[in-house]
Parts: structure tokens; C-alpha cells; sequence
């Protein structure tokens, strides 16, 4: 890979003395989606929020379009976009207050917090508080605060928890769409289905390390049907059948 737009380089977390994340690598291209697949307690979350600025890794060194966090704080947390997995709104603030506080922060034209509004199929829900929202609907206000400044990179925690059929297959399309625009997506998910339909390249994470991995493309040509899932369980040490 000529040039990756993310490199994370030996890195490890140690959380009250447990080691949470170790020695992890990731090269990432410009323009292309990554899928960090695992369970629960699989490291995906500490992974994502120290490559987005969030955390500092214990020891290691994580780099954004060539910067880095400790030197160039500013300029590193412009090239993202972070959605969390999870965020308590303030209540009683409609989608659209929430919206215009996060883009006053970036910096970003009041116009756009309609523009993103309605990527997420949210605009005839502006004026509503967010505290009425089902799940799926609080997810798609959190996709479109990281989608306000138009980030260079995109870190979002599993993104699809809560999302209807409907707006999976929406969701899948969009990635697609920021991809083609030349954006780098980084995501996690303990669905594989979803990983197999939207990522380039997967990474399977078990107990805070790197267990494997590839491209969907090469996948699926190892392993046929459900590749991701079969990958997983070999990565893992299961016997196949």
C-alpha cells in the first residue's frame, strides 16, 4: 500500500494494570473502508478512540494524514469524524439544536446541519427533542454529526446497533457514497454481515489482538459462501465444517 492515510504502529493500552490492546499494526488507504470485526471485549472501541484522539495509547504511535495527535492536536482531529457507539443528547434538545451546537464547534455552515439531516432521513425530524428517538433514530443523529465537516476519516463504533432493515441498506449505500468521494472509513461491528457487504478489508480482533484478516475480495475467494464468518472462526482457532 503507497502512502496509507492511517498507520497505527505497535501500539498497546494498558487499562489498571491490564493490557486491554496489544502491539497492534493497521495500515489504512485513502478512499477505502475497514471493518474491525469482534466480539465483546475484543478491543474495537479502545482501538478506535485512540486512533480518533480520544484515548492515548499506552505506547506506540498512531498517525492521521501523516500527523500526529501529540504534536499536531489540531490539525489531527480535523481529519475526523467520530461517532460513538453510544451518547446521552441533552434532553429536551431537538436533532437540529444538537446539530447546529456540533457544527458551530467544527466550524461548519448552518446549511450543512440540513444537508446531513436529510442524508440520514432525518429532515422532517429537526425540531423534535432527540429524547423521543428510538435507538435506530439517536444513530443516525450521531452518523450525521460525524459527517458535518466532511472528514477526511470517518471512525464510527458499531454504527448499525438499533438500525432497521431499511436503513442498514441505506447505511451501506452512504458508506459507498463517502468512499467514492475519496473519504477513508474506519468502523467496528460484531456483525459480519454487515462488514462482508460495506468493507474493502477486514480486521478480526479477539482479546485486544490482531487474529487476522484481508481484503472481502480475497475472502471470499478462500472461503466461498459467508467468508467472513468462516475466516473468523479460523482465525480463531475453530475447527471449520
Amino acid at each position: 500500500m503507497d502512502d496509507p492515510f492511517v498507520i497505527v504502529e505497535a501500539v498497546n493500552k494498558i487499562i489498571k494494570k491490564q493490557t486491554i490492546v496489544h502491539n497492534i499494526d493497521l495500515r489504512i488507504g485513502t478512499a477505502s473502508i475497514v471493518g474491525l470485526c469482534g466480539g465483546n471485549g475484543a478491543g474495537k472501541s479502545t482501538i478506535l478512540r485512540m486512533i480518533a484522539g480520544i484515548n492515548q495509547p499506552t505506547s506506540g504511535e498512531i498517525y492521521v494524514n501523516r500527523l500526529q495527535w501529540k504534536k499536531d492536536r489540531k490539525r489531527f482531529s480535523q481529519q475526523i469524524g467520530y461517532m460513538p457507539d453510544d451518547f446521552q443528547f441533552p434532553q429536551g434538545l431537538t436533532a437540529g439544536e444538537i446539530l447546529s451546537f456540533w457544527a458551530a464547534l467544527r466550524r461548519v455552515p448552518e446549511k450543512r446541519v440540513d444537508a446531513v439531516l436529510a442524508m440520514v432521513g432525518l429532515e422532517d425530524k429537526k425540531d423534535k427533542p432527540v429524547n423521543t428517538f428510538s435507538k435506530g433514530m439517536r444513530q443516525r443523529v450521531l452518523f450525521a454529526q460525524a459527517l458535518l465537516a466532511k472528514p477526511p476519516l470517518l471512525i464510527m463504533d458499531e454504527p448499525t446497533n438499533g438500525l432497521d432493515p431499511y436503513w442498514m441498506n441505506e447505511f451501506v449505500k452512504l458508506l459507498h457514497k463517502i468512499k467514492q468521494e475519496g473519504h477513508t472509513v474506519l468502523f467496528s461491528t460484531h456483525q459480519l454481515e454487515i462488514a462482508e457487504e460495506v468493507a474493502d478489508s477486514v480486521v478480526f480482533l479477539n482479546a485486544g489482538r490482531n487474529c487476522g484478516g484481508g481484503t472481502v475480495t480475497e475472502l471470499r475467494q478462500k472461503y466461498g459462501d459467508y467468508p467472513l464468518q468462516a475466516a473468523f472462526q479460523q482465525s480463531l482457532g475453530f475447527e471449520l465444517r
